[in-house]
């Protein structure tokens, strides 16, 4: 079952009774004017059953939303939207592998990578935040935020204290990103309450001693506390891998009562309560929760609560993540937008339910809530046809000769995109691919012959096999296999969801060898290589481009319903993946990425190979 799956299955527990209510006598949960963060120093303790501000109990109404998913230049509107709806507090994920490309090689200052500027933001707008920095996160991003370079390592343990490749990794991290916290931390004059001690650990293993290895590290970098957990409470229960003194945070459940005998003294909170839910490629519509009831029994009894989220904006290029089962079956890629079904949406606006939280919220404290900021402008944009401009086939690097596939980390230190195998056969058959990951197209001399998927969904065919026609001549006939990959697996204990293929290809179950192996990463510099065509190609595994002409630029979401499965770049950005099996169609591109005049767009399509058009329309859903 997925993470996701469960948590949302203990959501419907109903709240368990008050064993501390810091609601005042008259029912609201906070006074007429609450602290925010100001500059001065302020303490924050993990007290008898609740939290405390200076000495006073205090309600964290936090909203989870991810920096690295959003536009930089929408973060303060994105902050301000959680503070009018009600909210006091912003959880932020930090990804550790959008700082940290290659070992020892980070950047934390470009677009949307500044977490400290986000959280500096925040603090302008009297927002406190809940920081809970990995190093491991889930968040249904590329491998749960861990660097996807750990996996180039054959058998590394992943969020495994007695692993020394995986802990020196860690520590080079938290050395690098806790000097940027240290100052920001509420006790120095910063907005950040608290700091969550890794994510959800007992939904992959027991040894809580690695948990109080990760909490030792911070303190050994300065960052002293307090500390919180989230995870399920059935999960918890089981593993026993609760830190002591930690404040607990329930995901996907309200029943205090049983998680404060774990717990003890500490406090008890929802860490993660669900307003929406998450969306895999091949679902049958665009996913949706309902929280009304819970939110409003939550202010009620004056609970702390973090929504998540309150908003969930993009997977951007490569970063969408994947569920799997923990013996890597049921292989579920994550769509490119994050948009929950929150209430604030992808592009920053309103939803019926954030007007009903908002209501919620305003009953239960005594302050006026900030007017809700307008969203930022939207545009439509007319079709625009996009035509074959270059082929897969014409810019292939050198090969790797190897004798049987690996993975493409291992072989090529490649983290995404695609890998093509070459080799010639002799004979027809049956062919198998044990171990893709995660899409093949397969091809006999030039002509494609069909497509392998570890996705199973609706509109997809569940073979797996492709017949192989027999080679037209005596010396033999070319066997390309050009493998797509989705993001790596997040959650759970398939965790070494290595690209490409990872197992044997074989033939009529006879297993083959001697492959010519080419790296498709689909990177910049790929891309700025590109060899256009010099005549017509009718072999699948084509870029289309077009120019779009604009007389201004907003937000808008480019529809690719006339397309396959692929890629589309904006301007050499890439949104994202597409895909014809849905449910999302379009991909959310903001004003920023266009640009008044003339705007490339380039499409990579796995299957297409005449030309179709793009349009532009105001929202995510037609």
């Amino acid at each position: 079952m997925q993470r996701r799956d469960f948590l949302r299955l203990t959501a419907l527990f109903p709240l368990g009774a008050a064993s501390m209510r810091p609601a005042a006598a008259n029912g609201r949960a906070v006074s007429a004017v609450e602290r925010m963060p100001d500059g001065r120093a302020h303490r924050f303790e993990l007290s008898a059953k609740q939290f405390l501000l200076d000495g006073q109990p205090f309600q964290i109404r936090s909203g989870e939303m991810h920096p690295i998913r959003i536009p930089d230049e929408y973060w303060r509107h994105r902050i301000r939207m959680a503070k009018a709806m009600g909210l006091n507090t912003i959880a932020v994920y930090v990804m550790w592998n959008a700082l940290e490309s290659e070992p020892g090689v980070f950047d934390l200052k470009t677009g949307s990578r500044d977490f400290v500027r986000f959280i500096r933001l925040c603090q302008e707008e009297g927002m406190w935040v809940y920081l809970r920095p990995g190093p491991y996160v889930c968040a249904e991003w590329d491998f749960g935020g861990l660097p996807p370079y750990l996996l180039r390592d054959e058998g590394i343990r992943v969020r495994h204290k007695d692993d020394a490749r995986y802990m020196q990794a860690v520590g080079r991290y938290l050395d690098t990103i806790a000097p940027h916290i240290v100052p920001l931390m509420a006790a120095k004059g910063g907005p950040i309450l608290m700091v969550q001690v890794e994510n959800e650990y007992a939904s992959f293993g027991n040894d809580l001693h690695y948990l109080k290895q990760l909490q030792a590290m911070w303190r050994e970098r300065g960052i002293v506390g307090p500390f919180s957990i989230s995870d399920g409470l059935g999960q918890i229960q089981k593993q026993k891998t609760y830190l002591p003194g930690a404040a607990l945070g329930l995901d996907g459940d309200t029943d205090f009562a049983a998680a404060q005998t774990i717990a003890g003294e500490a406090p008890v909170w929802v860490g993660e309560g669900y307003p929406g839910w998450l969306t895999h490629w091949g679902d049958a519509d665009f996913q949706r929760g309902d929280y009304v009831a819970t939110l409003g029994q939550l202010m009620a009894q004056g609970r702390s609560f973090n929504l998540y989220v309150v908003h969930g904006g993009t997977n951007f290029g490569f970063t969408a993540g994947a569920n799997a089962n923990n013996d890597y079956s049921n292989f579920e890629p994550v769509i490119t937008s994050y948009d929950y079904g929150a209430p604030i949406n992808e592009r920053g606006e309103a939803t019926a339910d954030y007007a009903k939280f908002r209501d919620i919220i305003a009953a239960h404290v005594s302050h006026k809530l900030p007017e809700v900021p307008s969203p930022p402008t939207a545009m439509s944009f007319s079709a625009t046809l996009l035509k074959p401009y270059a082929s897969l086939w014409d810019n292939l690097p050198a090969p790797e000769t190897v004798p049987k596939p690996q993975s493409n980390e291992q072989l090529f230190a490649q983290d995404h995109g695609i890998v093509l195998y070459r080799k010639t056969v002799r004979a027809g058959g049956h062919l198998a691919i044990d171990g893709l990951r995660d899409y093949a197209t397969v091809f006999s001399g030039d002509r494609y012959v069909d497509y392998l998927s570890r996705v199973h969904k609706p509109g997809l065919h569940d073979q797996a096999t492709v017949a192989i026609p027999a080679p037209g001549k005596a010396d033999g006939s070319t066997l390309d296999i050009l493998v797509d990959s989705f993001g790596h697996v997040g959650y759970g204990q398939a965790m070494a969801d290595r690209k490409g293929i990872v197992g044997d290809v074989r033939l009529d179950d006879a297993a083959l060898s001697d492959w010519q192996a080419y790296s498709l990463p689909l990177d910049e510099k790929f891309l700025d290589t590109l060899r256009p065509l010099t005549k017509a190609a009718s072999r699948p595994g084509l870029f289309f481009r077009g120019k779009l002409t604009l007389d201004r630029v907003a937000d808008s979401y480019v529809d690719m319903s006339a397309w396959d499965k692929g890629y589309v770049w904006v301007n050499r950005r890439l949104l994202g993946r597409y895909w014809r099996i849905g449910p999302q169609q379009r991909l959310y591109c903001p004003a920023s990425w266009f640009k008044a005049g003339d705007n490339e767009v380039l499409v990579l399509d796995l299957h297409r190979t005449e030309a179709a058009s793009i349009r532009g329309f105001e929202s995510l859903h037609g």
